[in-house]
């Protein structure tokens, strides 16, 4: 993925967010090589949307993670895992829909 890449993709989606949440917004991603380049940070600051500051090499701080393990510990455990594209997404929509809202709720208020 190329920085212009992410912000086509991830510029809707961040915009309505910010629309939703109000003043209080503040943007997380991680330092993947594309998150970070001038091209997102122009964006970014042209949109006026503040960026959650991020130390590099620190996936364990980020909250996310705990929500992909258990969706990835859930997938495995199928009677019936994933053989091709068409089933690891459904696979992975269905489990989605099975993770207890406790859970994500723990993950939002871990960083709050």
């Amino acid at each position: 993925m190329t920085g212009q890449r992410y912000i086509d993709v991830l510029l809707p989606r961040v915009r309505l967010f910010r629309g939703t949440i109000g003043d209080k917004f503040v943007f997380m991603d991680d330092n993947a090589t594309c998150h970070r380049t001038l091209a997102v940070q122009d964006c970014l600051d042209s949109e006026g949307i503040q960026r959650l500051v991020w130390p590099a090499r620190s996936p364990d701080l980020n909250p996310i993670e705990n929500v992909w393990d258990a969706l990835g510990r859930q997938v495995a455990g199928r009677n019936y895992p994933p053989t091709n594209k068409n089933t690891l997404i459904r696979a992975l929509t269905e489990e989605w829909d099975k993770l207890p809202q406790q859970l994500l709720d723990n993950v939002v208020q871990s960083m709050v």
